[in-house]
């Protein structure tokens, strides 16, 4: 036929396009001097950086099944698919095989060859519609921290509390609590300094001024980053003062160790469990260790339902200890921000409220009443 010359394919369909395959018997270049048979997928229909992969295979029609391929599909990620970029574009070898061992190969059979042919074609499409994610899991640094200090690794200060030995590492609580980063590091003198670089004895500390069951949970959050269970903070509940609970007292070490996030966190605990009969209470222990969040919802709860909690002994607490809260809750239900001059309105209607009787027959059992006032 000649240098250049081909025999094409019946033309097929793959990925929207029409493809030939184009078999050069004497080569397709002049250069091959007619040693080669080139063999070439060609795009023989319209089309704009066509992407694929192709596959070509002489089959062996002796039945012995050797046949000869030539693959792409095995191409690696970053060397891509091929790109055809307009009508007629190709791809192929042209030194496919040598011609004269060809002629008298088992691929040639009665002046025939089979060539078989696949193509992949890739189809990019990009949908903005949903944004792919990656779950990722909760940190674990709490779990962490955790084992630290239940293993006891590391440390380097104990604390004595009410003759319970807590042992704890004074870089953790100092990253922690600006009370305990002044106490270690602020304060220390040059002699602790260089006993420390020594790796002298660890030094321990006696707290006389709180629980160790209190002190133990102050731990567990400064390590783990939250409340020990509802089952420990409920069972220091059951008839207790709010002051005498274990969040309560948690309030207070939160405010004497410069915790603010557990505070938050006792707040928010504190919150779910008011009623009628604690919220004068609780709203004296939000007052005493600045925990704002609480006294807000404390007064809102105390002015909606008032004519049942003047009834309560929280409310005679307020009288005795705390006059100002009662002053606010006042002010609350009025809807009035400035404080009252002189006193003077306050005391009238604190003098009615505490001759008044319920007349909505509201109860102090700690349910939720809504106030008639």
């Amino acid at each position: 036929m000649g240098v250049g010359k081909h025999i094409a394919s019946e033309t097929f369909t793959v990925g929207g396009y029409q493809w030939a395959i184009y078999f050069y018997p004497d080569g397709k270049n002049p250069e091959d001097n007619s040693a080669y048979v080139s063999v070439f997928i060609a795009l023989a229909s319209e089309g704009t950086d066509v992407r694929a992969l192709f596959e070509l295979t002489l089959l062996d029609q002796s039945g012995k099944g050797k046949h000869k391929v030539h693959s792409h599909f095995d191409r690696s990620l970053e060397s891509g698919p091929y790109t055809l970029k307009y009508r007629g574009s190709m791809w192929g070898y042209k030194r496919f095989f040598r011609r004269t061992a060809l002629e008298t190969s088992d691929f040639l059979k009665d002046d025939c060859l089979k060539i078989n042919c696949t193509v992949g074609v890739v189809v990019s499409t990009m949908d903005y519609s949903r944004p792919h994610s990656i779950e990722v899991p909760e940190s674990d640094i709490g779990y962490h921290f955790g084992t630290l200090l239940d293993n006891q690794e590391g440390v380097d200060v104990i604390f004595s509390v009410a003759g319970e030995k807590f042992h704890a590492h004074k870089l953790v609580l100092a990253a922690r609590s600006t009370f305990f980063r002044s106490e270690f590091f602020d304060h220390e003198s040059d002699e602790e300094k260089n006993e420390a670089d020594m790796g002298n004895e660890i030094k321990e500390i006696v707290i006389d001024d709180m629980d160790p069951t209190v002190f133990k949970a102050v731990l567990h959050f400064i390590y783990r980053d939250n409340l020990v269970s509802d089952d420990e903070l409920s069972a220091s509940s059951s008839g207790c003062s709010i002051f005498d609970t274990l969040a309560g007292k948690l309030m207070a070490a939160a405010d004497k160790y410069e915790l603010p996030r557990l505070r938050l966190l006792c707040e928010s605990y504190l919150c779910k469990h008011i009623s009628v009969n604690s919220v004068a209470t609780t709203l004296a222990l939000a007052e005493r260790h600045h925990a704002m969040e609480l006294k807000s919802v404390c007064l809102k709860f105390a002015a909606e339902n008032l004519s049942a909690v003047i009834r309560t002994e929280g409310f005679d607490y307020l009288k005795d200890h705390c006059p100002s809260l009662q002053s606010e809750i006042l002010r609350t239900v009025a809807g009035c921000e400035e404080p009252c001059s002189s006193g003077g309105k306050s005391q009238s209607v604190w003098a009615q409220l505490s001759g008044a009787q319920l007349s909505d027959g509201g109860d102090t059992s700690g349910r939720r009443v809504r106030p008639r006032v």
